[in-house]
């Protein structure tokens, strides 16, 4: 293949960008072309499964009036930066191509053909036909200077007189692998929300190391877009599962196809006063499950029972913990405090009061008291007793720091008073005090 059969398409990815790229330069095999490119479609297709997208292009050569078709005649290519995958029955590689790019330092990959055809614009899907194979050669330059670059395939396109005919479409088809690259994200925003993904085809984009040495030298073959409205087009199968994040630019359109298969599809319409500025349309999209789909309503609810268990162990955690640490730490002056004591215990200097044979049963009362337990003899003696009971829980060997200490056991003195009454005179005065050691105040463990 000589130089005057270069590139006329060139789709490519700009591997610069966060994500997959392709991008479009049109370009004639002979200087400043007399002819415009219009119409042109690039669509990507992708589906759940995202392994790879089945890449539609589809244009036009637009004529003055005053050119023939005859006086244009000449093959077109197309660049692809990465690799593709197209199967054509009988097709055989094209060695004028590999010795193209060979001779321009590349080093070849891989070489195949893809297919081209052509619909008639009134005729609808069904008039689509095939009309020959289109070969490709894979390459890349392992020497350069920020080291190897990007695999990149150049499509040869032979002429067809169905190019220059106002009434049908070409179309290359083929599947490419690279279009699409996971965002970046925690474990966590990957199992509530999935995995994201982005996705960009752009035009007139040649920044792509592979390709720019390519454009550069046939920078004065360059086709200008036609009037007749370009785009560039995502389309995802599976629309029930698509989530799409944002999309870049905003004024793009987002539809559903209507059909037995229907898509959600991303178009912006190219802007042919930007000449050979690159447009792009990027789409940041994940598809879910049907777990993922409810995680809106199931995470609040799974909060709110966790929230309640939570409050619910804490609570129980806590009130443990605070009859534990009651027993251990006090607060305020070292000394029991009169909340350490129940029932009934009676002073020493209100025991030595009481007068055997002369203390009355008033008299008690009025010193002690009332009591609750009282017993008395139905033998006729007229004796009773009044009992008196009491406890008492002392902190010991406390280390203060300020006004906290800590408390090693407490010691538990029980109080017993016996009281013995015969008629109104008290007869006999009984007191006992049994002492024992515990862990906790309230526990019935004795301290080790």
């Amino acid at each position: 293949m000589n130089a005057g059969r270069a590139l006329v398409l060139v789709a490519a990815l700009a591997l610069a960008a966060p994500a997959g790229a392709a991008a479009q330069v049109f370009v004639a095999s002979r200087p400043h072309p007399e002819f415009e490119v219009g119409p042109i479609t690039v669509r990507a297709t992708f589906t759940p499964a995202l392994a790879t997208a089945d890449i539609f292009i589809s244009f036009r050569l637009a004529l003055p009036a005053t050119v023939s078709g005859a006086s244009v005649e000449q093959d077109l290519a197309l660049l692809w930066p990465g690799t593709i995958s197209s199967q054509v029955p009988e097709a055989r590689p094209d060695r004028d191509l590999a010795r193209f790019v060979e001779a321009r330092g590349y080093v070849v990959v891989a070489q195949g053909a893809v297919q081209l055809s052509a619909r008639d614009i009134y005729g609808g899907r069904n008039s689509e036909k095939p009309l020959a194979a289109a070969p490709y050669v894979t390459f890349r330059r392992e020497r350069a200077a920020a080291g190897p670059t990007a695999p990149a395939t150049w499509i040869r396109i032979p002429w067809r007189p169905e190019l220059v005919n106002p009434a049908k479409i070409m179309r290359l088809t083929f599947t490419s692998a690279e279009l699409v690259r996971p965002r970046r994200a925690t474990w966590i925003e990957e199992a509530f929300r999935g995995i994201r993904h982005d996705v960009s085809l752009s035009f007139n984009d040649v920044r792509a190391r592979g390709m720019f040495p390519l454009y550069l030298e046939h920078r004065d073959r360059v086709i200008r877009l036609a009037e007749d409205p370009s785009q560039l087009s995502i389309a995802f199968r599976s629309p029930e599962r698509l989530k799409i994040e944002s999309v870049s630019p905003p004024t793009a359109r987002r539809q559903l196809t209507e059909s037995a298969n229907p898509s959600q599809v991303v178009t912006i319409f190219l802007d042919r006063a930007q000449g050979l500025t690159p447009q792009a349309l990027t789409v940041e999209f994940g598809y879910f499950t049907g777990l993922q789909a409810w995680m809106p309503i199931l995470v609040p609810i799974l909060f709110f029972l966790l929230g309640n268990l939570a409050a619910v162990v804490v609570r129980v955690l806590a009130e443990q913990l605070r009859h534990r640490l009651a027993g251990r730490i006090t607060f305020g002056a070292a000394r029991a405090r009169p909340d350490r004591e129940t029932g009934v215990i009676v002073p020493r200097d209100k025991l030595l009061q009481i007068a055997p044979g002369e203390t009355t049963y008033d008299d008690v009362i009025a010193a002690l008291g009332p009591t609750l337990e009282e017993h008395e003899r139905l033998d006729g003696s007229s004796r009773r007793t009044l009992v008196y009971r009491g406890r008492r829980l002392v902190p010991r060997r406390r280390r203060s720091y300020g006004l906290m200490s800590t408390i090693s056991h407490w010691d538990v003195e029980d109080h017993e008073v016996e009281i013995l009454v015969e008629g109104d005179r008290v007869r006999d005065v009984q007191a006992r005090v049994h002492r024992s050691r515990r862990d906790t105040p309230n526990g019935d463990r004795p301290a080790r």
